[in-house]
């Protein structure tokens, strides 16, 4: 068993912080994770009925996989981590296990603090042989057809050294990639935006699906028919530091609301021009509505709040207009794992 593999079991199931004490498996067959202050633990696997003689391991692949041993030396799967993915790596797969009916699909954490499900899904449509990312189940980006192992919206350096696996059989329809090169291990993962980040191993390459608002299709963005009236092409929302006035807010205090959430709220109500997080655990909203500059005040002697707010952007898509591509590189020196 790789290091490597091992931290990132760590880094992609089940939400895994401070708070977390150890990982057991009882007689009974149940697999839950355990807090250290004695909060409700998290399931991750409860047997209809209870059984023993199960097993846990860790394979080199990285995928955590729980077994029941019968006594003639054979043995069922019960459980296995890459069913549930949010990190992907070499031979997770994506789609749908036609014979238990279970989708594989990389999600979104609700915030980087809350790691439920959140806002976006990556999930692969064998019909079209294309990748797509879900927004609350509403398509805003499509990686075009797969074509001689690169998907037109999809970063060349993040598909460099990458060679995509697909089935489709009475068993499954699936996607999955390996690495051309054994020493790197390739991850693409949600940020809670939305954005794809895609690590390639010496460069980090982005699909920036949160700058998909609806109002083109360049670079694999989707088109809405359903865009308010109020917001124009260019329309995004942008990261201050400022010091608001907080007498004309707004709140939604429900902690199942992720950045995602907020951003679509205030998307969608015309007299919100910017939002942040309300709890400490960046869940819930916080709504700003303007009539002027004059509600907040930008002021370098104290500190401010971190805050989205609504900008016009001049028109400007977040892809370049020539080759109709969307993505961002940053080069890393030294080598990734």
């Amino acid at each position: 068993m790789s290091k490597d593999y091992y931290l990132d079991w760590l880094d992609i199931r089940k939400p895994f912080s401070e708070d977390y004490e150890f990982l057991s498996l009882n007689t009974s067959g149940v697999l839950k994770i355990e807090f250290r202050y004695g909060n409700k633990p998290i399931i991750l696997y409860s047997p209809p009925q209870a059984i023993n003689n199960t097993m846990a391991t860790l394979l080199d692949t990285g995928n955590f996989v729980l077994r029941q041993l019968h006594p003639n030396g054979t043995n069922t799967l019960l459980w296995q981590s890459f069913d549930y993915p949010s990190t992907l790596i070499p031979t997770m797969k994506l789609g749908v296990n036609h014979k238990t009916g279970h989708q594989w699909v990389l999600v979104s954490s609700l915030t980087d603090l809350v790691l439920d499900p959140g806002a976006f899904s990556l999930e692969w449509e064998p019909k079209g042989q294309e990748l797509v990312i879900r927004r609350r189940g509403k398509v805003c980006w499509r990686s075009g057809k797969l074509r001689n192992n690169r998907f037109e919206y999809i970063p060349e350096e993040a598909q460099r050294m990458l060679k995509y696996t697909i089935v489709s059989n009475g068993d499954e329809d699936s996607f999955s990639f390996n690495s051309t090169n054994d020493k790197l291990t390739p991850r693409w993962s949600f940020w809670i935006s939305g954005r794809l980040s895609c690590n390639g191993g010496y460069v980090m390459a982005y699909v920036k699906a949160d700058l998909c608002y609806g109002y083109t299709n360049n670079g694999g963005c989707q088109r809405w028919q359903d865009l308010p009236k109020c917001r124009n092409p260019g329309d995004l929302f942008v990261k201050k530091t400022l010091v608001p006035n907080f007498e004309s807010v707004s709140y939604e205090t429900n902690p199942a609301f992720g950045y995602s959430d907020c951003e679509t709220s205030c998307w969608s109500n015309c007299s919100c021009d910017g939002f942040r997080a309300f709890w400490r655990n960046e869940t819930g909203c916080k709504f700003y509505h303007w009539n002027s500059s004059k509600n907040y005040v930008v002021d370098t002697s104290v500190a401010g709040v971190e805050f989205y707010m609504l900008e016009n952007t001049g028109n400007i898509t977040p892809h370049n207009g020539k080759s109709n591509v969307k993505f961002h590189v940053d080069f890393v020196f030294g080598l990734l794992p």
